[in-house]
This record gives C-alpha cells, sequence and structure tokens, in this order.
C-alpha cells in the first residue's frame, strides 16, 4: 500500500478520494489543515486517525509515503519541495506551480532525492486520450489545433458582489488561464512539443487576473488556437484539423467523445469506455509508478509540464498578468 498524506481539504480532494479508494495499492493515511477543526471534520469524514496543522511535522513523519498537494497554485512549489526534500512522492494539482522556474526547481529537488513528482493533470491519462494518440495519424499533415474551455464560475458571482475569493485572486497564482486555458495547453504540448511563437490576448479583471483570454501559437507547419473562460459559457468541441480529415473532441479536459470526420464525409467512431471516476486514471498511473520505482511519468513528463508552463508565462507576459511569485 502507498500511504498518502492529502494537504488541501477542499472539493478537489474529495473528488480525488472518490476516485483513489478503486486503485488497488491506495491507502488515506493522513490529513492537513491549518486549522484542527478542519482536519478533524474532513479526517473523520474518511475514517483518518492521523492529522497535522504543521507541514513539517507531516512532512517528515513516517506515517505516510506519498502526498497529494491541492492547495493554492501559490504554495505549491513551497510545499512541494519541503516533501520532496523529505523522501516523499507528491503528486500535485495542475498547474503545478506559479511559474516555470518554481517548475524546475521542483524538477531539480524531486531528482536530487530520487522520489517521484508529477502534475495532477487528468486530461492525459484519460483513455479517450490514448485514442486520440493513437490515431491522429489518419488526419494526415496536421495544420491546426482549435481548443476550447469556457466555464461560467459561481465565484464571479461573488466577485460581481465585491467578494474577491482565491479563484480571482492574483495572490494565489488564479485567474482563468491557470485554472482553465491549462487544460487547453497541456494536450497541445503533450501531442506537439514546444510552440515557436505565443500571442495572447484577453479580458483582465479589476482584482489583476484574467477573466477570459485567447492564445494563438505557431509552430512551423501548424497553429493552435486556444480558448479559454470564467466569466463566460461556451459549449464548442475542440479539434485537431489535418489535411485528410478532423478530429472533434467533445470536452479538451475530459474528452468523452472523439470521432474523426474526414473529408469524403465519412465519420470514424472512436470514443472508449472510461468506466472509472476521472481522476482514477492520474492516481493509478501514480501508484503503478511508485511500485516500479520511477521517478517520472512518461505521460505527465517534466518536460511537458515545464513546457507548458513556459508558455503559461509567455502568454501572461503578453497579457500583463503578474503574480507575486514571479518577483521572487
Amino acid at each position: 500500500m502507498v500511504r498518502f498524506g492529502v494537504i488541501g481539504t477542499n472539493w478537489i480532494t474529495e473528488r480525488l478520494l472518490e476516485a483513489a479508494i478503486e486503485v488497488e495499492g491506495f491507502e488515506l493515511a493522513a490529513v492537513y489543515s491549518r486549522t484542527r477543526e478542519k482536519a478533524e471534520v474532513f479526517a473523520n469524514q474518511y475514517g483518518v486517525s492521523q492529522i497535522y496543522t504543521n507541514l513539517l511535522d507531516m512532512a517528515t513523519s513516517q506515517e505516510i509515503d506519498a502526498v497529494y498537494i491541492a492547495t493554492p497554485n501559490s504554495y505549491h512549489a513551497e510545499q512541494a519541495i519541503l516533501f520532496l526534500q523529505n523522501g516523499k512522492h507528491v503528486l500535485c494539482e495542475k498547474p503545478l506551480a506559479a511559474n516555470a522556474n518554481e517548475v524546475s526547481r521542483m524538477i531539480q529537488v524531486a531528482k536530487e532525492n530520487d522520489v517521484l513528482l508529477m502534475e495532477a493533470m487528468i486530461s492525459t491519462f484519460l483513455p479517450n486520450f490514448k485514442v486520440i494518440q493513437a490515431n491522429i495519424h489518419k488526419l494526415g499533415p496536421i495544420r491546426k489545433y482549435f481548443a476550447s474551455y469556457c466555464q461560467y464560475s459561481s465565484r464571479y458571482d461573488k466577485y460581481k458582489e465585491g467578494i474577491v475569493l482565491n479563484a480571482f485572486n492574483p495572490e494565489f497564482a488564479n485567474g482563468s488561464l491557470m485554472d482553465l486555458g491549462i487544460y487547453c495547453l497541456y494536450p497541445l504540448i503533450a501531442l506537439f512539443g514546444e510552440p515557436r511563437d505565443v500571442e495572447a490576448t484577453s479580458v483582465m479583471l479589476e482584482s489583476g487576473v484574467d477573466g477570459e483570454g485567447s492564445v494563438l501559437l505557431k509552430y512551423d507547419d501548424k497553429e493552435a488556437v486556444v480558448m479559454y473562460s470564467k466569466i463566460t459559457n461556451s459549449y464548442l468541441p475542440s479539434e485537431i484539423q489535418g489535411e485528410k480529415g478532423v478530429m472533434v473532441i467533445d470536452k479538451i479536459h475530459r474528452a468523452e467523445k472523439v470521432e474523426i470526420r474526414y473529408n469524403d464525409g465519412t465519420v470514424e467512431e472512436l470514443t472508449v469506455d472510461q468506466p472509472h471516476p476521472h481522476m482514477y486514471y492520474e492516481m493509478k498511473e501514480f501508484i503503478d509508478l511508485i511500485h516500479q520505482g520511477k521517478s517520472e511519468s512518461k505521460i505527465n513528463s517534466y518536460e511537458n509540464s515545464y513546457l507548458t508552463m513556459n508558455v503559461m508565462d509567455k502568454t501572461r507576459k503578453k497579457i500583463g498578468l503578474i503574480y507575486p511569485s514571479d518577483k521572487k
């Protein structure tokens, strides 16, 4: 069994735990929260006796082998490095950190301590993403990638009432790009590598983060168009366009339907069943890697995480989105 501690007692941690109980080898052993009361409530919910309100105590504990970090983005690097330095494997929510410099430091520490560090980007582990990778050659030369993830946030209602929650607070390295845009960019990098040029525009909010935005990415032989938003909805599918046809993906952040529409009018249905909760697949990969003695995922690799964050850094520079951590 791999004994996990969780940092963050929010809804995303609950979703992970709902999925993780289906993964062989997973054991929830400890819970951290800044307040004992919150930690106890969350721990009791899952039948866990070990709770922490001090991260150093948790990192040096012999009660856990790995940790799942689901705190605000601005805390990811510091918290992950603490656990990596103490020999704990780290599964960290996306985005892996606030900027590429932080990601680089995290990777270095993971290598120095020979432990596993992996970004918890759901989409690239899903069976239907493997379908995309296995069938993309049928499209012929790829000329355009289009991805859209626009989902109106209930927190924006609070924002309009004058209440700035974490999701719209630059102090926590948040905003639309970091929350939703990454779901469009990470698969692009995983499929095609680093783009040559990045251009971007956005609607900036008075709090200092982006409410929505668009990114145009140029490769030598193709381009990519990415749209994301936390202040509007969109129901457009995403596409990978080739000279022989187009692959249509219903949701870039969790592909549930994939098909190819060829130039001659025929349609090839590629969708496969995804019987488990979406977060099951990332946890299974993480535990399998630990059992195999591996310190890096080939799917959510160090390179993919670094290049994606580097592209997001370039995007933020274009739109004037600056976080406190950028100045460190």
